[in-house]
């Protein structure tokens, strides 16, 4: 059996973990808007058609963050066309996704949805078609107190309180040639209105930050001179930037699936020491931080490929220009054509997020918003009628709960293996990844709970191995148990109708003897070792 380690020390610190690391990320595309989140039709719908049973089920999951509305629709978006009574609202045309957009869900059904499933609300303002004007309108109806117009009108419509929306995300992707109204072709233009718009709104209210887009892919070829000069012009006036990343694995290529981290490692290192740098020139002592606020992992057949592309795609390379396209109208409560998606793989699905979770974990002194890219369905499967819990929600849920307090260096020794150079279309092109570890891993010390928890993959998808590790630092700390989870069998899923194939439970096999943890983990597998400084109270 192979053997790895792993060395955990309470000095090794690497920073503070934000309790919105493992948020999620909502956009009006499929079903989880019209459908999962919004369906009048459905029984357990409140009164303004939302679906309790989805949002309970976050509330109940302690879905911190929720970065809202979107996404590529945004940039599209007329927020000001989508409050008040609904009769009275415009229909407009979301130029991103073809489809129609009756605003059925507003601007405060989203906030206050937020409210419901107990999420902090992560606003995105549309700096595409949208103007400074129109943010800080945004500002002012969401968070003033009143006696303006616009903080009038939310009382008008229902929302008698100030939202407090704290975070608020300077457009969308808008490097990206996809983008409507992109300024991918003027970084300073847009730094200039990220800079100047930031400050407009943190006048109007001083308690907000604010989050400035960068490359929205490292795979495109102004990445990363677009984000240098962007920051060279907002750097004084946003306190975050955002970074989007998907990581694509042929089917047929699973073990590329699990080396994904490798892309989100160099991705972040390169914007942080970006960011550094332009602190550096600036002669500045504000340190910036990070927002990775779209992300995913997953499985996509390869496509036609130019090879050596580089990032270089033109708007209609997108599609964008395609003479057949149609809008759709989609009625929430019709789910043909968009059933949930086959769950082959649920297992290694489930460890593409946690891997990326990890990547977060390991860099929390900077890093501060997390927000999945399908994180709300990994939190709350659903189809038309039912809600259940995928095998995903279990390590979600269990960082969410149980990576608190400050980030832990882990020394880790391993097996590794290579993955060969891959393309699956024009833009997402790798080059392989060598020495990818066998073993990927984070911890989080709460020290004020006395609970240490080291989080564990092991993504070698053919062996079990034999883990040593070496928590000797933490004297007067004794085991907690080790929870384990993985998948007898590769189509194995949970769904409404199995909803217990794929579960975590005790390894009651593992012991630790001064200090050293001897545990077996099982290929393929999320593991959660847990430590416990004596006389604490425990779950």
């Amino acid at each position: 059996m192979k053997q790895a380690r792993i060395t955990v020390h309470p000095d090794y610190k690497i920073g503070e973990i934000s309790p919105r690391l493992f948020g999620a990320f909502l956009e009006p595309i499929g079903s989880m808007v019209n459908g999962s989140m919004y369906n009048p039709k459905h029984p357990s719908a409140d009164s303004e058609g939302m679906r309790a049973d989805f949002y309970e089920a976050l509330k109940a999951a302690r879905l911190p963050a929720v970065r809202l509305p979107g996404g590529n629709f945004v940039s599209g978006w007329q927020w000001k066309d989508s409050i008040g009574p609904r009769n009275g609202r415009k229909t407009h045309l979301d130029m991103a996704w073809a489809q129609y957009i009756p605003n059925d869900v507003g601007h405060d059904e989203y906030l206050r949805w937020a409210e419901k499933a107990g999420a902090e609300a992560i606003y995105t303002v549309n700096l595409g078609t949208g103007t400074l004007q129109d943010a800080a309108d945004c500002v002012e109806y969401t968070n003033f107190p009143g006696g303006t117009w616009w903080s009038d009108l939310r009382k008008k419509n229902g929302h008698e309180a100030p939202y407090r929306v704290r975070t608020w995300c300077l457009g969308n992707e808008t490097d990206g040639p996809w983008q409507i109204a992109s300024w991918e072709k003027n970084p300073r233009g847009y730094g200039i209105l990220a800079h100047e718009t930031s400050k407009a709104m943190k006048w109007i209210d001083p308690s907000i930050e604010t989050v400035a887009c960068v490359s929205s892919s490292p795979f495109l070829n102004h990445y990363p001179d677009w984000d240098r000069e962007v920051l060279e012009e907002c750097y004084a006036a946003v306190d975050y930037i955002s970074l989007h990343h998907y990581h694509s694995a042929p089917p047929e290529m699973p073990e590329a699936l699990l080396a994904g981290y490798r892309a989100f490692e160099d991705y972040i290192r390169t914007e942080i020491a970006l960011c550094d740098y332009v602190k550096t020139k600036l002669r500045t002592k504000k340190t910036m931080m990070l927002s990775l606020d779209e992300y995913g992992s997953m499985f996509r057949p390869r496509g036609e490929a130019r090879l050596g592309l580089g990032g270089r795609q033109n708007a209609d390379m997108f599609g964008v220009f395609n003479p057949s396209r149609t809008y759709v109208r989609h009625d929430p409560d019709d789910w043909s054509g968009r059933k949930p998606r086959a769950r082959k793989h649920e297992m290694l699905f489930a460890l593409g997020t946690a891997s990326t979770m990890l990547v977060m974990l390991r860099h929390a002194d900077r890093i501060k918003i997390g927000c999945a890219t399908g994180g709300l369905s990994a939190l709350c499967a659903t189809d038309r009628e039912h809600v259940w819990k995928g095998a995903a929600h279990y390590p979600f849920t269990q960082l969410i709960g149980m990576a608190k307090g400050t980030s832990l260096l882990c020394e880790v020794g391993c097996e590794t293996y290579d993955v060969p150079g891959y393309a699956i279309d024009d833009m997402n092109q790798y080059g392989g990844f060598e020495n990818v570890m066998t073993i990927q891993t984070a911890a989080a010390l709460d020290e004020e709970a006395g609970e240490l928890n080291v989080f564990v993959i092991n993504a070698d998808l053919a062996e079990d191995q034999e883990l040593t590790l070496d928590a000797r630092g933490f004297e007067g700390w004794e085991f907690g148990g080790h929870v384990e989870m993985f998948a007898e069998n590769e189509d194995d899923a949970d769904t409404w109708e199995t909803p217990d194939r794929i579960v975590p439970h005790r390894n009651p096999d593992t012991r630790a003897e001064n200090g050293v943890v001897s545990a077996r983990l099982r290929k393929e597998s999320w593991n959660v070792l847990r430590f416990m400084r004596k006389g604490a109270g425990r779950e």
